[in-house]
């Protein structure tokens, strides 16, 4: 079993649960905006909680979310959350590699929204801003298999490690796991393959409907005549009916059963099957981390 690398948990929500400033539609973006202050504290906080790998907090920062001031502010934003991040691994004096986050570039859980056209122009400015402060790309939250594509082409020849984070079809959880665009896992695992990502992970989906996917991607990556890593973070918001299903549209409401004991449970059937990259999404923040990295280490 290949060792095993802790994942930071959400950003989104722990800035709220901090009181940092926190609505919509910037989210995420507002706190970077206005507090960076708060920003690097989480950081340093799932540092010290044992993550082996933080993630910039870029993910808000898309025309979604900050509409015209993307155009303008854009590339100094990335650059923000990508130096927040570096501040926070200096302060902390410990060995962390910085995942730089690549969100979706029309909306989370909206692959029917996705522009390929238009893509590049979204995409420039947040690898730009964020390429001097960051290890590795995370393209996450991809809800089809043309988002990754998409990234893992304009990011180029850029040799640093690329890993995709598929978000997965809440309601399939019994039937065969899907992303949210109805593609099949094993297909979305074959393209990221592929395109020689290092890391093939699962998150931001409910924790029930992790498992199922993990076990479909580890039978395809077994496959592979190189190690590949096989990751999942997975939120804490509560079940919402099919037609409701938008991430960042809203604040939901955080599951009650989310407790660090029960996720780690979760995780510790996820580290059976062969994950070895382990964190979370939204709604979970360094409580839990600290769990994972005491107990499956």
């Amino acid at each position: 079993m290949q060792s095993l690398i802790i994942l930071d948990g959400g950003m989104g929500r722990e800035l709220h649960r901090r009181n940092a400033p926190f609505r919509q539609p910037e989210w995420s973006a507002l706190a970077l905006m206005e507090t960076p202050d708060i920003v690097r504290d989480v950081h340093v906080d799932y540092i010290n909680a044992g993550a082996n790998v933080i993630t910039t907090n870029s993910y808000a920062v898309v025309p979604f979310h900050i509409g015209e001031r993307f155009y303008q502010q854009g590339e100094q934003l990335a650059a923000r959350a990508g130096k927040i991040a570096q501040q926070a691994v200096q302060q902390s004096g410990k060995s962390v590699l910085i995942a730089g986050s690549l969100p979706p570039l029309f909306g989370s859980y909206h692959p029917d929204l996705f522009n390929p056209e238009q893509a590049e122009t979204l995409a420039k400015p947040l690898i730009q801003g964020l390429s001097p402060y960051v290890d590795i790309w995370l393209a996450e939250t991809q809800s089809s298999i043309i988002e990754m594509q998409t990234w893992r082409k304009l990011l180029g020849d850029d040799p640093r490690p690329f890993w995709s984070s598929f978000t997965l079809d809440d309601s399939a959880m019994q039937t065969e796991p899907k992303l949210r665009s109805g593609e099949l896992v094993v297909d979305a695992v074959k393209q990221a393959l592929a395109l020689k990502a290092t890391t093939i992970s699962f998150n931001c989906s409910q924790i029930e409907v992790m498992e199922a996917a993990l076990r479909q991607a580890k039978t395809v990556i077994d496959q592979q005549p190189y190690p590949v890593n096989l990751g999942v973070y997975a939120n804490a918001f509560e079940p919402q009916p099919e037609e409701m299903q938008a991430a960042n549209e809203a604040i939901d409401e955080i599951r009650q059963d989310s407790t660090p004991e029960n996720y780690l449970f979760w995780a510790k059937k996820w580290r059976a099957i062969g994950a070895n990259v382990i964190g979370g999404c939204c709604g979970i923040g360094p409580e839990h981390i600290a769990q994972l990295a005491q107990h499956l280490r």
